[in-house]
């Protein structure tokens, strides 16, 4: 029962359980807002009316998602200062501007603009309406611009130093905000937020595509989508590569997690399986590839890649958490840029609308990782995690835990049952008829130009 009510457990618990709910919506309306753009741009380039429907339909899930977002981000803030009142008062003077930062710039920006996004087409005009758009889609990549500076400081502090009372400030700010590990980590996270986007829109696609493979809302949706997964997908697995290596440099014990090696070695082998027991300081049943591991990370056969054994145990991360959570999001990854070569393979084949289980698989088709690599640090390195703590009794932090998570699948529960009902819903941007042209319902069509005839045509 003590281990239970261990305060430090309940409140890492805790923030896991609140940041995990968040993620998920700012992933999806990052890449949804640029997309929201794109769409936009398309209407007002080639007239097609086609992209303005498909735009109203996303633009109502995007709200509905933007407000789950900034609700649930607000909730974990305040954790810094409940059961994290030591980080806030030592990491303050750099966290705290960087948040403050990402309020000024990109949620005023978004708040902002949103309201003429929704509601303002008829008020502001198609091209006043087009820069409100725009401005959104900048506000949430400002957003991730300096939330993943200040979580990318956590990992690899830099430009700081320490004043008397044992407070972490800045001494230059450039240091700070692009600090070594920060570029490779924006880099991954805004790509996966827009794999995050295709996918869910191309499943939306896909869903009402099996119901009617003529459906026009459907099929510029899918195909899009289909689009961003062939090439972004790929450059995904790059990035990856590129942000191992940084990690490597920076964070190796992480890595040593991550890959299941609990001692030192040159020519390290690839565990593609196993089960990493910390207790014996070894990875069981492990099904290896003679050398890859080296090849992967340090790009030679030979290459070292130190064990956890390299470092005390009280400095280690949990590897059976990393171990999978790595594996999983590999997986996932590998898993969208095979989508995105199946659906490229049937689009020269001419069969993108026709191939229901290509759709039936975009139907169902890292923060575990990084965060639980970096333990036992909240600052890698400088402070750790039970440091960091507030003088918080076990039980009340369980009690809190406990009403998080009723509240949270109560109200969150019933926004995605929401979601759903409304992504169940056809795009109603008309359908492809036998001979081409597209029917749009309760729309006078745009000028017939030949870039419309074309994007009529490819149903795209």
């Amino acid at each position: 029962m003590t281990d239970l009510l261990d305060p430090i457990l309940l409140a890492r618990f805790q923030f896991a359980f609140t940041v995990s709910a968040h993620i998920i919506f700012p992933s999806f309306t990052i890449g949804l807002a640029s997309y929201l753009a794109v769409l936009e741009g398309l209407w007002l380039w080639t007239k097609d009316e086609g992209y303005l429907k498909v735009f109203d339909y996303l633009k109502v899930i995007f709200a509905v998602t933007f407000g789950m977002g900034v609700v649930s981000g607000i909730v974990m803030s305040y954790q810094f200062g409940t059961n994290w009142s030591v980080f806030a008062d030592k990491t303050g003077p750099v966290i705290g501007p960087l948040l403050g930062y990402e309020v000024l710039t990109a949620f005023f920006l978004e708040a902002g603009f949103l309201g003429i996004m929704l509601f303002g087409m008829n008020r502001v005009g198609p091209r006043l309406h087009f820069f409100a758009t725009l401005m959104v889609a900048v506000g949430t990549l400002l957003s991730s611009f300096w939330i993943l500076s200040a979580n990318s400081w956590m990992q690899t502090p830099a430009g700081y130093g320490i004043n008397d009372v044992g407070q972490y400030v800045p001494d230059d700010w450039w240091a700070v905000i692009f600090n070594p590990s920060f570029p490779y980590r924006l880099v991954h996270m805004v790509l996966a937020a827009y794999l995050t986007t295709a996918f869910v829109v191309g499943g939306i696609g896909a869903w009402h595509l099996l119901k009617n493979n003529r459906d026009r809302g459907a099929r510029i949706m899918f195909s899009m989508a289909m689009w961003m997964a062939l090439l972004v997908a790929p450059l995904q697995i790059v990035a990856g590569d590129f942000h191992g290596l940084n990690t490597l440099e920076h964070q190796p014990a992480k890595v040593a997690a991550m890959e299941g090696h609990y001692d030192t070695h040159r020519g390290a082998p690839l565990i593609l399986f196993g089960i990493p027991d910390d207790d014996a300081e070894e990875t069981r049943f492990a099904v290896e590839v003679p050398k890859l591991g080296s090849l992967i990370l340090t790009h030679e056969w030979d290459g070292e890649v130190k064990g956890l054994k390299a470092w005390p145990k009280e400095d280690r991360p949990p590897a059976e958490i990393v171990f999978w959570s790595f594996r999983v999001m590999v997986a996932l990854g590998l898993a969208m840029a095979a989508m995105g070569l199946w659906s490229g393979w049937k689009r020269l084949r001419g069969g993108l609308y026709d191939a229901p289980w290509l759709q039936r698989a975009a139907v169902l088709a890292g923060w575990i990782t990084t965060e639980v690599g970096r333990q036992p640090w909240t600052v890698y390195g400088l402070l750790r995690t039970v440091d960091s703590a507030a003088p918080i009794d076990g039980a009340a932090i369980g009690a809190s835990l406990i009403s998080f998570i009723v509240v949270y699948f109560a109200v969150f529960g019933a926004g995605t049952f929401y979601l759903l009902r409304l992504m169940s819903h056809p795009p109603d941007a008309g359908v492809i008829d036998d001979i081409g042209p597209t029917r749009t319902a309760g729309l006078m069509p745009g000028p017939a130009t030949g870039r419309r005839r074309a994007a009529t045509e490819q149903g795209d």
